[in-house]
């Protein structure tokens, strides 16, 4: 089976959630890379040298340079002529993408899969991640999109794919970029922080979040993340959520402050590698995933943490 997978990148470097995407697609069978945008060589080439790929198809247009899913997805499409199955990480562009592509071809969609079982077998998270179903495709094409943190991450050396120049449809004319607002920090990415600090409902204000969670995350360099209700509350701007319906991440040390545990939070945390929690309540379910947990009051508890550092 011939794999094609979507590259994540920011038009200078790979992003992470490809390498994990490559290590899904290596399961499957053969891997090849598409490389989409303007101005990519840097990105092909670095592409290429990803373990376990063989090619790297590269389209280099104005089209493509803002990864439009409805100029994007004709070039996948014909491109599939000669592949078995795309697979696309569970980014924001790689949700956006696989869908019309799924609908192009018109076969089903499989999402957010946590591992590969067979030929066309997966499994994927329900109900928040409280079940894990398993699924088997009998599309002719197949359409996956991967959890990232399911899966480890390839080498981004080592390998040496052949890079190729493709074409197919350029401008569709369906929809236009307009410009955008992207946040920016000194701090690490969320879904690439091997620390990550979130706070929650339970700081009480702005203020008070950026008051006792930054200070101790930039002790611990880790990234700054919120829970949902965090979010809603205007602590914390739309890009720190955690969970179900925000970025999942798994660092390796996750710090909860005053935060419960919902389903929706703990959908998006629980595989973490050690997860600490702080919280006043001794009964919160976030103790129940919790590999740490300390009881007390966070307005006392997290400025004696951070002092310590």
């Amino acid at each position: 089976m011939k794999t094609l997978v979507w590259v994540e990148h920011d038009g200078a470097a790979v992003k992470d959630a490809t390498l994990s995407a490559v290590t899904a697609a290596g399961e499957m069978g053969e891997v090849h890379l598409l490389v989409a945008g303007q101005g990519v060589d840097a990105v092909a080439q670095a592409a290429a040298q990803i373990a376990g790929v063989g090619k790297v198809h590269v389209a280099d247009d104005a089209a493509y340079a803002h990864a439009l899913a409805e100029n994007v997805a004709p070039l996948v499409v014909e491109l599939m002529g000669h592949h078995d199955a795309f697979v696309a990480p569970s980014t924001t562009n790689g949700k956006n993408i696989a869908p019309r592509v799924a609908a192009l071809l018109d076969v089903s969609q499989i999402s957010d899969i946590l591992s590969v079982e067979g030929d066309g077998v997966f499994t994927r998270p329900i109900y928040a991640g409280n079940a894990i179903a398993t699924v088997q495709s009998s599309d002719a094409k197949l359409v996956v999109t991967v959890r990232g943190t399911a899966f480890a991450k390839a080498a981004a050396s080592g390998g040496a794919g052949v890079v190729e120049a493709v074409s197919a449809g350029g401008d569709q004319g369906l929809s236009s970029f307009v410009g955008s607002e992207i946040a920016s920090s000194d701090r690490p990415e969320l879904t690439s922080a091997k620390i990550i600090v979130s706070g929650g409902r339970a700081l009480g204000s702005e203020d008070k979040f950026h008051e006792l969670i930054d200070p101790l995350a930039d002790k611990l360099g880790a990234g700054v993340g919120a829970s949902r209700a965090a979010v809603d509350a205007g602590y914390a701007p739309n890009d720190y959520q955690v969970g179900q319906t925000g970025k999942i991440v798994a660092p390796e040390v996750y710090v909860a402050v005053g935060i419960s545990g919902a389903i929706q939070h703990l959908a998006g945390m629980k595989d973490s590698k050690v997860i600490v929690a702080i919280n006043k309540d001794a009964d919160a379910p976030i103790f129940q995933v919790a590999d740490i947990g300390l009881v007390g009051d966070l307005f006392t508890v997290v400025p004696e943490l951070t002092a310590k550092l």
